[in-house]
């Protein structure tokens, strides 16, 4: 993602769009446009959290701690501040992103970080390890997604080595300033540059979806209606006209 793009401001009602289509939806829209695998598999959230979330992503690396660098004996006095130096520099609205490596021996964050990050105004703090104080977050009205639990501190196996810089987590690749998107079924990543290109489109496929929904659950079969022929179609055209349209 080149330097230009990030500099453009995203529209809110992007984000709004974004922020009103499930993970599944938005995951279709990349697919279509090219994107094989942008869903965070394996990651879910702690507790039932305010629901769905759309907003940057603010991104930190890690790397193995290593014992001369990271000494067991006091791990937090080292002058590896990163750590803090992400939460403090959080703008509203914003998602923490962390590349835990897939490894969950010990946590990316814990409630202090995590709760302070909530009262910046982040948007929401996603990792691809563990957390502390699962019972702690999972009481917190902000969307929190790992792997699992831990009660082992962060220094034991893991050194912050950047902030803000192209990342992976669960897989996906993330740069600095993507959106991230996530719902009760977890979390997807939209590379920027595409975010205003599938915002619309989402949102009316949403739409779309939930008038196919009405029909599947009145019994009728899955063929010409999912997915919808051209009869279907011009079906859902007439009960937007006479329902209105939310896009």
């Amino acid at each position: 993602m080149s330097a230009d793009v990030q500099k453009v401001p995203l529209d809110p009602k992007v984000l709004d769009h974004l922020r009103q289509a499930s993970t599944a939806t938005l995951a279709t829209q990349l697919y279509k446009r090219g994107l094989r695998q942008p869903f965070l598999v394996g990651l879910t959230a702690l507790g039932a959290g305010p629901g769905s979330f759309a907003g940057e992503a603010f991104t930190m690396r890690f790397i193995p701690s290593r014992e001369d660098i990271d000494p067991l004996d006091d791990p937090y006095r080292t002058g590896n501040r990163l750590q803090w130096e992400a939460v403090e520099s959080l703008s509203p609205g914003q998602v923490l992103v962390v590349d835990s490596r897939d490894d969950t021996r010990a946590a990316s964050a814990g409630d202090m970080l995590i709760t302070r990050a909530m009262r910046r105004g982040a948007a929401a703090f996603v990792t691809d390890g563990a957390v502390r104080d699962g019972h702690l977050l999972a009481s917190l009205p902000f969307p929190t997604y790992a792997r699992s639990v831990t009660a082992t501190t962060r220094p034991a196996f893991f050194h912050v080595a950047d902030l803000q810089v192209p990342i992976g987590c669960a897989g996906v690749a993330v740069y600095p300033g993507d959106v991230i998107v996530g719902d009760p079924d977890g979390v997807v990543v939209v590379p920027r540059a595409l975010a205003p290109v599938i915002a619309v489109p989402a949102a009316e496929q949403e739409r779309l979806e939930q008038y196919l929904h009405t029909r599947i659950q009145r019994g009728e079969p899955l063929w010409e209606v999912y997915p919808p022929n051209e009869q279907t179609l011009d079906d859902y055209r007439t009960w937007t006209a006479e329902n209105g349209s939310r896009t």
